[in-house]
């Protein structure tokens, strides 16, 4: 009997810790990973949307990669570009890239490594769906 309840209290124990695990609070790269797919799909979207206005198709591209250092230079691009205000859709885009920018160089700047700093990698890519999903 003994044995059972240890046994039960580890059991208890475990399923304590991988609940608290579960729901820690996000990291500053998970974060920063998860904003830059949530991105790069919406601008995908955006960009094969039948209903599209034509000043998106002159949009810089927007393929996001946190590991390239060019990232950065590229949200601020895209931040910056001055047409289309007038598509909310591009003005939501453009909200969320200054976020990510804002969280890359503020917030997790001591967190971030960067792999790369090819800006070409960042014009060139294919995406695949594992990249965005």
């Amino acid at each position: 009997e003994l044995a059972t309840m240890k046994m039960l209290l580890s059991l208890i124990a475990l399923l304590s810790a991988a609940l608290l695990a579960y729901a820690a609070p996000p990291t500053c790269y998970s974060r920063v990973l998860s904003l830059s797919k949530e991105i790069t799909k919406s601008f995908k979207e955006l960009q094969t949307s039948k209903d599209v206005d034509p000043c998106v198709e002159t949009l810089p591209r927007l393929y996001l990669d946190i590991h390239n250092y060019c990232v950065l230079t590229k949200l601020r691009d895209f931040v910056a570009y001055p047409r289309c205000e007038r598509v909310i859709e591009v003005s939501d885009l453009k909200e969320k890239a200054r976020s990510l920018y804002t969280i890359m160089i503020s917030y997790c700047r001591r967190d971030l490594v960067f792999l790369t700093d090819d800006c070409s990698a960042l014009e060139n890519s294919v995406e695949t769906s594992d990249e965005i999903d």
